[in-house]
């Protein structure tokens, strides 16, 4: 195969959004690995460090339809240039934090500057990514974002040696602030107006019509659309959230590791996640060019990966060997995130003229699994001892998902109605 000298605009757009989806990444499970020093130093329960954990949720949950709705009405430039200070600014607080109240309301603050952040870029790829290649770029992108949970508590747990936990804080926090300038300068929300995009690559992008008005959001209608898919991915959400805010602690208490060991245990966890979302979006296009059907390419790779994520979390509870639970998690974590590609595809298969406002509704599911999955994590923990059996709750959750992925339909093109048409916004 051979690759292009250098990448394409809309190429450059794609890497530009996978660093912010790392960066944000990054920003918001960089406590789970310093949640030690931070319990510690602190002396916070199980209870009151899911309680932080769960801080980010509350406003990232709340955020996730206005900021969708923001980024179709703003664009994706705007909109992401404002969440990205807030949430870099969030960050480097994050190391001037006095105690449990402190923590609480600069994690409140990371998740307002978050929260908009992935419907946005979803609107953004709605205008730089071909039909066929979204399952990809999805994928994509989200496998950037795997990377930063696999990469954070080596890296984390580096710099609190090197500088101690706030510092850590801190030096993210400006890399943020970073990756903010040069998203302004290089990115536009018309692809027509970027100055390095080729006829070639416009001629594969969706149509777009700088005259025409943008559209109502019919919110009663495209809510109740988006429900089963907004709980099938609250389902995917509970177990993914689970991984990222307790994988460390549970590594280091549950076999009494050292923090160093605890956080190897845990990347290599993470990193099966970047696999399993760029495969998942690659299967999924594979199999929407091969058969045009989104049901198939969409719904039965998200229904086997919960499957096989459910069987991989069972396996968690027949062992209590370090090496064979670090392998069930890991093959867990990778048919977990399978689901990403496709089910981020099917905003855009079912509104795309309402992408990042769709994707916020289906994104609020997650949401609001960020808030309650780590606090019952917590609280089971504290109340059994038990750090295995939280993840009983995973399992028939799962099972709940693959149950309702049967009722998204992908296929069917949501239609606006408007006094004497049909349908409304097709690309």
């Amino acid at each position: 195969m051979r690759f292009p000298k250098k990448l394409t605009a809309s190429g450059n757009v794609l890497v530009l959004l996978s660093l912010m989806y790392f960066i944000t990444y990054v920003d918001r499970v960089n406590i789970s690995t310093a949640a030690p020093a931070i319990k510690s130093e602190f002396g916070l329960s199980n209870t009151e460090l899911g309680l932080i954990f769960s801080a980010f949720a509350y406003p990232y949950a709340l955020f996730q339809v206005f900021g969708g709705w923001l980024g179709d009405k703003w664009g994706a430039r705007l909109t992401l240039f404002l969440c990205s200070v807030i949430w870099a600014a969030a960050t480097i607080l994050t190391g001037f934090a006095g105690g449990l109240a402190s923590l609480f309301m600069i994690r409140f603050m990371l998740g307002f500057g978050e929260g908009a952040t992935f419907p946005t870029a979803t609107r953004a790829m709605q205008n730089w990514v071909a039909r066929d290649r979204r399952g990809f770029a999805q994928g994509f992108v989200h496998s950037a974002a795997r990377l930063g949970n696999a990469i954070t508590p080596p890296m984390v747990a580096a710099l609190i040696v090197l500088v101690t936990w706030r510092g850590s804080f801190v030096l993210l926090g400006l890399v943020s602030l970073l990756w903010v300038v040069v998203w302004v300068w290089y990115f536009r929300d018309d692809p027509r107006q970027h100055r390095g995009v080729t006829e070639a690559e416009l001629a594969k992008l969706p149509v777009q019509d700088a005259t025409k008005a943008k559209p109502r959001v019919p919110w009663g209608r495209l809510t109740l659309r988006m429900l089963p898919v907004t709980i099938t991915y609250f389902c995917y959400g509970w177990s993914f959230w689970l991984f990222i805010t307790w994988l460390p602690s549970f590594f280091k208490d549950h076999y009494n590791l050292d923090l160093k060991n605890a956080a190897l245990f845990s990347s290599a966890v993470f990193f099966a996640g970047v696999v399993g979302d760029t495969s998942g979006g690659l299967i999924s296009d594979a199999i929407l060019r091969r058969t045009g059907d989104p049901q198939s390419a969409r719904r039965n790779v998200i229904v086997g990966a919960m499957v096989g994520a459910g069987i991989c979390l069972g396996l968690v509870f027949t062992t209590a060997n370090l090496t064979l639970d670090a392998l069930f998690l890991a093959s867990g974590f990778f048919c977990l995130e399978l689901v990403i590609g496709p089910i981020w595809s099917i905003p855009m298969d079912i509104a795309p003229q309402y992408a990042g406002t769709g994707s916020g509704l289906m994104n609020t599911g997650s949401a609001v699994a960020a808030i309650v999955s780590p606090l019952a994590f917590g609280l089971i923990v504290d109340l059994t001892g038990s750090w295995v059996l939280p993840f009983a709750v995973s399992i028939a959750l799962l099972l709940l998902g693959c149950v309702m992925a049967f009722t998204m339909h992908p296929e069917r093109r949501f239609a606006e109605k408007t006094p004497g048409t049909a349908t409304v916004g097709a690309e």
